[in-house]
């Protein structure tokens, strides 16, 4: 088990303080898992006080003792309920605050109206902009375990080209990826922040149930088990010429890398290879523009207009009426991390330390999905990929 090291710990919570004293807050209190262990190194349930000064404090209510044992914060503290917390903070000295930031993006208003009832004088912010602009610069340890997430997504790779048989069903082929992943570390969970963002792993469909949409704000959506669960692998059984997709997440100690492949049996028709080529094409495209200083939606305008030229403008990320509006999303403790490669950021730049997937991908309603994913990053000398599976289709003898 690895436990992020202190001294991440400390930069972190340093540089929000940094954006904290450009925003004039007095204090940022977080809640939420992901930010939890981005900035505490644990999951334990509590509220972290970040002051404007000075040391955090991270008040548990349970689990106090795991807490104190995974988080390499100087202050943890147990809790009982909300009204204890102007009372712990004053025995470190600082003073009521005024202007307090919280993750209203994803903080549920009853717990809200709890923190107005302990200040009510206090004025509130949203803090996650702040949050995920710390989040968004990866550390060279953090890149470091997102390393071993890539090294995760390759030995699925490779126990898919071992496992795909005719006739097994997309969810079968799923149980295997999942079992091989679940043996070499993955959390099994895949944390998205946005609402209703839910996933399982990723994503394992073949022939046409790979080209059905669904209410994830994603490209590619499947049917899924059942209308409760109503994306990813289904009971469809694999055939032959047709794409089989593994679109996989892999997670080391709490971060994502993303990976789609495709597979096939016998063989694909000339529009899905040509297609496929095409998409490496995209691929090759934002490789040679992804620099330090782009913004996130030239990029992204650069890639969709390579894409409709080469005639996919009713397919690309999905089918007409069903196609989202970005190629590419960050990653870290999420999967929905900043940068966005889409639209309506053209104020926002890259920068080095950020990490994005990137994923062109077309879809034809009836015959399936195809396309290429890959994790890459912004180092100091430029773009580097994460993700290291061969990118060749990869067709299975009958």
């Amino acid at each position: 088990m690895r436990l992020t090291p202190a001294t991440e710990l400390e930069y972190r919570c340093k540089k929000l303080q940094e954006h904290m004293a450009l925003e004039g807050l007095d204090a940022v209190i977080i809640v939420q898992n992901a930010d939890l262990f981005y900035f505490t190194g644990t999951v334990q349930s509590g509220n972290l006080y970040v002051p404007a000064e000075g040391q955090p404090i991270y008040m548990v209510r349970k689990e106090a003792g795991r807490a104190r044992m995974e988080s390499g914060l100087r202050e943890v503290v147990p809790f009982g309920s909300m009204k204890d917390i102007p009372g712990i903070l004053a025995t470190y000295g600082y003073p009521e605050p005024g202007r307090i930031g919280l993750e209203l993006d994803v903080l549920p208003v009853n717990l809200f109206e709890r923190y107005r009832k302990v200040y009510p004088s206090a004025g509130y912010r949203d803090a996650t902009p702040l949050i995920r602009r710390v989040r968004m610069i990866k550390s060279h340890y953090e890149i470091h375990v997102m390393k071993d997430a890539a090294d995760q997504v390759d030995r699925v790779y490779r126990r898919a080209e071992e496992a795909i048989r005719e006739g097994m069903t997309d969810i079968e082929l799923a149980a295997e990826l999942e079992y091989v992943a679940r043996k070499i570390g993955h959390t099994g969970l895949i944390r998205m922040r946005v609402f209703n963002g839910e996933m399982f792993y990723g994503h394992t469909f073949s022939g046409s149930d790979s080209a059905v949409p669904s209410y994830l704000d994603a490209p590619l959506g499947g049917m899924g088990p059942s209308p409760a669960f109503g994306q990813g692998a289904s009971f469809k059984q694999i055939g032959r010429d047709e794409p089989i997709i593994v679109d996989f997440v892999g997670c080391v100690d709490g971060y994502f890398v993303d990976q789609t492949r495709v597979f096939a049996i016998g063989g694909l028709s000339d529009r899905l290879r040509t297609a496929y080529d095409d998409m490496l094409r995209v691929q090759e495209r934002m490789k040679e523009s992804a620099v330090a200083g782009t913004t996130w939606t030239r990029l992204y305008q650069e890639c969709l207009g390579l894409a409709v030229e080469l005639g996919y403008a009713d397919n690309f990320m999905g089918f007409r009426g069903s196609q989202v509006s970005f190629i590419g999303h960050g990653l870290g403790v999420e999967a929905d991390e900043y940068p966005f490669i889409a639209r309506g950021f053209g104020d926002m730049v890259l920068e080095s330390g950020m990490v994005f997937a990137f994923e062109p991908k077309v879809v034809f309603p009836g015959e399936g999905a195809i396309g290429i994913e890959n994790t890459f990053y912004i180092s100091n000398e430029g773009l580097k990929q994460l993700t290291h599976s061969s990118e060749e289709l990869v067709i299975l003898p009958r």
